[in-house]
């Protein structure tokens, strides 16, 4: 069955939707992004990825073409529509079509380009690598200084991936002056003790959505959170290790750069931050 996607306004079958040559998100990847969690039919910390967006947007000087109230109907629909159940709606807008190419960003009436689509991920939350956790490996982190941007140039996070996949891990953590930022596609973090330590908000990574909210759970849950740079050494002698992402939620980090991290198997730490995250996400969805 095809799927049902949104473009400018419209609910249409995936196969005819079509964006300009000339969309600048295709000839200069400007455009931002968010991706949703969908569980039981229901959005994850659907505010969460309202307010992001609207920063990254006003960050790029571009429109945001919706209300909060108008994105949620949209989701739902989509996730209506197409009967997702437990997966993901993927949100991108663009600067636009201008009708031609050029380094300048068009006028004011050129109007942003809005796409939605969904993707089914059945048993999301149930996915059996929180059971055994990740590996990954560290690779430099080359990127554009503004990664607290949510755009859609995801260039060199793909070459991490692949970097993971040729390794034969599961991810790569980039690295920068001696310390590390994030995952490809998630924030990163250690456990010492009771004490979880992820790097700070900055330009240097982006404010993850799902990051906000397990930091929040974790103070309430009496444990204590450190925001500070940390090394990859540092990181292989910790107790416990994760990542935290909108599709992944709380996954476990086992292994890093080859060294196994407590004991190379998932401790109680995290498997406690995932199970209350998910409890709460649970209740607050909408």
């Amino acid at each position: 069955m095809t799927r049902t996607v949104y473009l400018n306004g419209d609910y249409l079958p995936e196969a005819e939707a079509k964006v300009s040559i000339f969309d600048r998100g295709f000839l200069m990847a400007d455009g931002v992004y968010e991706v949703t969690s969908v569980l039981d039919g229901k959005l994850i910390d659907f505010g969460g990825h309202c307010v992001r967006l609207a920063r990254s947007l006003s960050e790029l000087e571009m429109q945001n073409p919706h209300s909060d109230a108008e994105w949620l109907a949209i989701h739902r629909e989509l996730v209506a529509v197409n009967g997702i159940g437990d997966g993901m709606v993927y949100l991108q807008v663009t600067r636009g079509n201008p009708g031609d190419r050029d380094f300048a960003y068009p006028s004011d009436d050129v109007k942003p380009t809005v796409v939605l689509f969904t993707q089914a991920k059945p048993g999301l939350a149930d996915n059996p690598a929180a059971k055994v956790g990740y590996k990954v490996i560290s690779i430099p982190d080359i990127r554009w200084g503004r990664r607290d941007i949510k755009t859609v140039q995801l260039l060199y996070p793909s070459m991490g991936k692949m970097a993971a996949k040729k390794a034969g891990v599961d991810d790569s953590w980039f690295v920068e002056d001696g310390k590390v930022t994030e995952g490809t596609s998630n924030n990163a973090y250690i456990v010492k003790g009771n004490k979880i330590i992820t790097r700070h908000l900055s330009s240097d990574i982006l404010h993850g959505i799902t990051r906000a909210a397990v930091l929040r759970f974790a103070v309430e849950a009496q444990m204590e959170v450190e925001e500070r740079a940390f090394s990859i050494d540092e990181a292989q002698h910790a107790d416990e290790a994760f990542i935290t992402s909108a599709s992944a939620f709380v996954m476990p980090v086992v292994e890093i750069d080859g060294a196994a991290v407590g004991g190379g198997k998932p401790g109680h730490v995290v498997a406690r931050l995932r199970e209350i995250y998910l409890e709460e996400m649970r209740k607050a969805a909408v």
